[in-house]
């Protein structure tokens, strides 16, 4: 184009409008990269009123001169060809411009808005082809009063714009800050004048006519770059003179500019790549166009920042992201923190795009190395089994079988940090609104079917210096969670992605999370994997920002207390069991499943945590066949369920024992019908609620062989591992531990016994009389008496143990008693003690004195023999209590024990009601104890009983725990007769 000869025509488009009669057209195709080549064509014999210059004023109707032909023609296609050249001014070419088939000259003046050039150049043959006709046109325009030629009184003056010092070159005391004061926010209408580059604008801003420079917020285009005109650095910018005046540079650059610039270079600089096609892409839409101004923010030089919007067709549209979308501005923090929180992400996001898909400027751009990486194709449904945090849930792929372990996913949640739960163990309390946000999200996915969408998966380097030092990296799996049927109060969130049509039926559970202000978006780094759905992300994050919700609240969170009984004493478990057995059945909540039919709940009557064991029903231990599968039964049918429990007792470690329920089933059955867990019923049935359901799940999976039965013999046990046989040959007693000697032997008393109440009922009715006078009454050694117990003042038969040899003196003089009913026994005075009626006293003692089985139990005199008594003593006394001693063997040779009861001692295995393991196989677990020596041949019962025993007590000389702590124990010798102990016990 710019080689084009005189006379030839040429198409293109008019890019800009200068004055009423000057043009800046573009070519409509070229074949060279950048912007295409223009020429500046003043219409041929016309003069149109000049606009104000530096310090000036307009010529009268110069700005609707030009608004005129801006109107008429901006943007449109044209026909046009170069009539004639003025090289006295700077080479200026003359020409002739059609408008489809409209002379644009014709137009101009027909409607008075220029005039016509005298005849000096028709002599010259400077003059239009078309002179005659424009002439004429002229004159039909002064009669008619058009234009310029207008004949209403003071319509001259009236035209001339009353222009600000901005306008006119004098910037100095313009005041951005006002302007953005009074109009921040605000659109402003404005005309765009010039372009310096791809995000840099001037602009009249209408009415006032401010001549401003405005700054496209948060970008920045490729630099134009500079040039030097005798010593001083001059911007390279195209001439925008109004038509008549030679090209020539701007106005003085700014003190900082002109020292930025001297700074760097002082010879020319060419414009960066891409800068020459920005600065056309930003001409091509808004130059002599009408723009739309919204200020955003102004600069230390005093320069506006502000979003630039202009109209195409039907549409608004955004400059700025035009520009990044097309790779030709790349995004600006400092300034694109001044805008709205939705304009900046797409900004960001456009620029990120551009990046991934190396557009114009990013051609070259080779991404920083990152720790996440893109998951593809691992979209999957299932149920969510737990919820371990606000953005964290497990959840159990439908394509694995049920009840594996590995169908289990854990899926972080793509994008989004909610408030962390913190450490009990490290004593971290959970942050702010993070327990609401776990709490939220169990209710609305627990147990539900859900569509889960893998994204990307991140590497975890642990924290320097932190305590996981050596530890190899983790990688954490992110995804988007989708409930395929929202609930009623999601509808909102719904409405709002299917608009994006962003994601599948139903809603993004982590949108429900932000809308409901239980968490933040992550802010990635550029090339960091992100979700799919994170434009909705974060309108989710907006809304509860605007809404002032949870964590972005000036509310504080709930405060929560909690008493968590699992990591107290179990002294304070047995605290809460009066509280628990008062209430029937009581609503509770399933924290973690610790094993098969263990677990950890909360119960949010007593906010408090504890640990929870169904009665009567035990499951495989960890590392046996079939406990994995129990756990993750029990994890997907009740992990944090709401159910439903009745408490029977607790344990000597704090777990409380009874029977739960979800919804109407009782859950013990869910394990005892898969074959994963047996009844252990020693004790009797019924104190567990329900047990003929029990019995008859346990039954069908016996009938059926199912897991643990998969050998199972109708009228024999099997063993599935557990530390004891239980053997249908061995005589089985139901007791209760009424005192501990120490040595491993103790006294009980046969639970359910009838003469024990006979014998209660008989002391009950009896009246007991004064203290007997002195002398009267002379209890001797062996004599059955009524003995007035020192702890509770009870009154209980005693056997005289000692007794003074000469007849008593004094009512305090003490006598050493036996009770027979307990096997206690302490000094009491003369005063405590009656004759008894033989009645009463003929009936054999209650107490029968026990010893552990196959166990060597130091006594109090020998080392870890107090520590022994005392265990023994801890886990077997108490109220409610109770037992299962499997007789080994009965030792009749013992005779009287110091005058502690008489009779047959039994070596029995001793086994709580509550516990997996026997008190033997505690004890040796402890190091408290060792094992008898074995003989050679012993009967294959007894082999398994000490098979089972010798694991613990290997256990425990590993470990160098209690006896074994200086190495092996090489004495074999009998342990010595218990000494006595201080009265205490039962009653």
């Amino acid at each position: 184009m710019a080689s084009a000869t005189e006379n030839q025509w040429l198409k293109g488009r008019v890019k800009a409008v200068t004055s009423g009669d000057c043009l800046v057209i573009t070519a409509l195709t070229h074949n060279r990269p950048g912007a295409p080549p223009e020429k500046t064509i003043t219409l041929s014999s016309l003069m149109a009123p000049k606009m104000a210059r530096r310090g000036g004023r307009d010529e009268p109707f110069a700005w609707e001169s030009k608004e005129f032909l801006r109107k008429l023609c901006i943007g449109k296609e044209v026909a046009f060809k170069v009539d004639y050249k003025v090289e006295a001014i700077a080479g200026r070419e003359f020409g002739s411009v059609f408008l489809g088939n409209q002379n644009l000259a014709k137009l101009v003046v027909q409607n008075g808005w220029a005039k016509v050039r005298d005849q000096g150049q028709q002599n010259q043959g400077k003059a239009s082809p078309y002179l005659t006709d424009l002439l004429q046109l002229q004159e039909q325009a002064k009669q008619e009063g058009f234009g310029c030629f207008s004949k209403v009184p003071g319509a001259a003056e009236a035209s001339i714009r009353d222009l600000p010092p901005s306008a006119i070159g004098d910037a100095g005391g313009f005041d951005a800050m006002g302007l953005l004061a009074a109009n921040k926010g605000k659109p402003m209408e404005g005309i765009v004048e010039q372009v310096r580059d791809g995000s840099t604008i001037r602009v009249y801003l209408l009415p006032e006519f401010q001549f401003v420079q405005v700054f496209v917020a948060g970008i920045q285009s490729p630099s134009m770059g500079r040039r030097t005109t005798n010593g001083n650095v001059v911007e390279t910018v195209p001439d925008e003179s109004n038509g008549d005046a030679s090209g020539e540079s701007r106005g003085p650059l700014t003190s900082a500019q002109r020292l930025a610039a001297s700074a760097a270079s002082s010879g020319e600089v060419s414009p960066d790549p891409f800068a020459t096609e920005a600065k056309y892409f930003t001409e091509h839409r808004v130059l002599s166009r009408d723009v739309r101004i919204v200020l955003e923010g102004v600069d230390k030089f005093n320069n506006l920042i502000g979003s630039v919007h202009y109209s195409d067709g039907e549409a608004v549209k955004d400059l700025g992201l035009e520009l990044v979308e097309n790779g030709l501005a790349k995004y600006v923090e400092w300034s694109a923190n001044m805008m709205e929180e939705e304009a900046k992400r797409k900004l960001k996001a456009a620029e990120l795009q551009c990046k991934k898909d190396r557009v114009k400027m990013w051609a070259s751009y080779v991404p920083p190395a990152t720790n996440s990486k893109a998951i593809h194709d691992q979209n999957f449904t299932g149920k969510v089994v737990e919820v371990v945090s606000g953005d964290c849930v497990v959840v159990a792929d439908d394509a694995v079988p049920y009840g594996s372990p590995a169908a289990e996913r854990r899926v972080n949640l793509s994008s989004i940090r909610c408030p962390k739960m913190g450490n009990p163990r490290r004593e971290e309390k959970p942050a702010p609104y993070a327990r609401e946000a776990r709490e939220f999200l169990r209710q609305r996915l627990i147990g539900k079917q859900v569509i889960v969408q893998m994204e990307y998966s991140r590497k975890v380097t642990p924290a320097e210096g932190a305590a996981t030092t050596g530890a190899a990296d983790r990688v954490m799996d992110f995804g988007s969670v989708f409930i395929p049927s929202p609930a009623k109060g999601d509808t909102e969130v719904v409405a709002a992605s299917a608009i994006s049509g962003s994601q599948p039926a139903g809603v993004n559970i982590a949108e429900l999370l932000l809308s409901r202000g239980f968490g933040n978006v992550v802010r990635h780094r550029d090339f960091e994997e992100r979700s799919n759905h994170y434009d909705a992300l974060l309108a989710a994050e907006s809304r509860a920002l605007s809404g002032k919700k949870g964590i972005h609240s000036a509310k504080e969170s709930p405060a929560m207390h909690i008493t968590d009984l699992t990591v107290a004493a179990a002294k304070k478990a047995k605290d809460f069991l009066p509280s628990l057995q008062r209430i029937r059945r009581i609503p509770a909540v399933v924290e973690y499943v610790l094993s098969g039919h263990r677990f950890k709940l909360y119960i949010p009557k007593l906010t408090c945590s504890v640990a929870f064991a169904f009665s009567g029903v035990r499951c495989p231990g960890r590392g046996e066949p079939f406990s994995d599968e129990a756990i993750s039964v029990m994890r997907r049918r009740i992990m944090q369920r709401d159910v439903e429990i009745e408490v029977e007792t607790v344990d000597r470690t704090g777990t409380f024992l009874g029977s739960m329920w979800e919804g109407r089933t009782n859950v013990a059955t869910v394990l005892l019908e898969a074959g994963l867990a047996k009844m252990q019923t020693s004790f009797g049935a019924d104190r567990i609620v329900e047990a003929h359901i029990l019995e008859q799940a346990e039954r069908t999976a016996k009938n059926q062989k199912l897991k643990i039965w998969e050998n199972y013999v109708e009228g024999q046990e099997v063993s599935n591992g557990s530390t004891t046989v239980e053997t249908r040959q061995k005589e089985t007693l139901k007791v209760a531990v009424t005192e501990v000697l120490g040595g491993g032997r103790f006294y009980v008393q046969s639970v359910g016994d009838q003469r024990i109440a006979s014998i209660q009922n008989q002391l009950a009715s009896l009246s007991v009389k004064d203290a007997p006078i002195i002398g009267s009454f002379n209890p001797k050694r062996g004599d059955i008496v009524l003995a007035q117990f020192s702890l509770d003042n009870s009154w209980n038969r005693a056997m005289i143990v000692s007794a003074p040899r000469e007849a008593i003196q004094s009512p305090d003089e003490k006598l050493e008693v036996f009770y027979i009913d307990y096997g206690n026994q302490e000094f009491v005075p003369y005063s405590a003690i009656r004759p008894v009626d033989p009645s009463v006293s003929s009936a054999p003692g209650l107490a029968q004195l026990c010893r552990l089985a196959y166990l060597k139990v130091p006594s109090l005199e020998e080392d870890f023999g107090p520590e022994a008594g005392e265990y023994l003593h801890s886990v077997t006394l108490g109220s409610g209590k109770e037992f299962k001693a499997v007789i080994e063997e009965r030792d009749t040779s013992g005779g009287k024990a110091k005058g502690q009861g008489t009779g047959t001692e039994l070596a029995v295995t001793l086994i709580a009601v509550d516990e997996e393991i026997s008190v033997n196989a505690a004890m040796l677990q402890e190091g408290i104890a060792r094992m008898e020596k074995r003989r050679r041949f012993e009967h294959k019962d007894k082999q398994a009983v000490l098979d089972a025993l010798e694991k613990f007590q290997e256990e425990a000389r590993k470990a160098r725990t209690g006896i074994w702590q200086y190495g092996d124990v090489e004495s074999d010798d009998e342990d010595t007769a218990p000494a006595r102990k201080p009265a205490g016990g039962r009653r």
